[in-house]
């Protein structure tokens, strides 16, 4: 594997444009970052991520999302292939206002089911003996305990990225073929036949940053009239399948009737809360 190109705390702005502009603001980007390693010599320079997304039985963390609340996380597993000798990446993201915040620490995928089971991670699970993944794995199971979490839906896209040559304070993302499907287990795995494309055709472009946004940033943006918007993988793939998919499932499972939080107010506080530490 390459470097951690992982950005502990930012900010980005979304933006959804169309493929003909992403190509247009390929070529601007170019002329300041350069392209991920993954992305050399693929196809559109992408390559593909998974992701398995816990959420409750109710959907807590999708209605958080739909709700717009300010402090706000995620819980997934983030993988890049169906290999069984590859590493899975149990995460974190955190959104408090606009500053996203993010803990992962990856294991031996053999120890994923282990994990979802409560049990913290022994040291022959550890992908990395990194002290910051180690409490990352920690936190990832209290919430979830918490939480009572489990798997909900595999989300995969085809991932084009470019980075700052000289540090990782600066990153830009091209998102493209973004499918999402229930997926109730931890198989891990890549089919995406029976999936909802919750954007279409249409790229997600994310600059993410994090000190001050770059000059350049906002020339690009001014230059393809570029207007900041939502586009929220998980929760915009949900609601394209139906949140009573998800009740139904909870319910043939002995739930007897998930309360969805749909009530909730806008900042409402809902989740846990999840203490910011500083980076190990």
């Amino acid at each position: 594997m390459g470097p951690d190109r992982l950005q502990m705390q930012r900010l980005e702005y979304k933006y959804l444009i169309s493929e003909r502009k992403a190509l247009k603001v390929r070529e601007y980007v170019r002329s300041h970052l350069e392209l991920d390693e993954y992305g050399i010599n693929k196809p559109d320079c992408s390559y593909t991520i998974h992701s398995l997304y816990l959420d409750s039985d109710p959907l807590t963390t999708y209605w958080e999302t739909i709700n717009g609340c300010q402090n706000r996380f995620k819980l997934r597993i983030r993988y890049y292939d169906d290999s069984p000798t590859a590493p899975a990446f149990f995460e974190i993201k955190r959104r408090v206002n606009d500053a996203i915040l993010k803990q992962r620490g990856g294991v031996h995928r053999e120890a994923v089911a282990w994990l979802l089971a409560g049990q913290l991670p022994n040291p022959e699970h550890l992908f990395s003996v990194q002290p910051k993944q180690v409490v990352a794995l920690q936190r990832f199971s209290q919430l979830m305990l918490t939480l009572r979490a489990s798997p909900k839906a595999h989300v995969c896209y085809r991932r084009e990225a470019w980075v700052s040559t000289q540090d990782n304070s600066v990153r830009v993302t091209l998102d493209r073929d973004v499918r999402v499907a229930p997926e109730f287990s931890a198989r891990l795995g890549t089919d995406t036949a029976k999936c909802v494309t919750p954007f279409g055709d249409e790229v997600i472009l994310e600059l993410k940053f994090t000190g001050r946004f770059p000059s350049w940033f906002r020339e690009l943006t001014e230059a393809f009239s570029l207007f900041r918007g939502s586009a929220a993988k998980y929760a915009d793939g949900v609601a394209a399948i139906g949140e009573e998919t998800f009740y139904q499932h909870a319910r043939a499972n002995g739930v007897p009737e998930p309360v969805p939080e749909v009530a909730r107010k806008p900042g409402a506080e809902t989740l846990p809360r999840l203490a910011v530490a500083p980076a190990v």
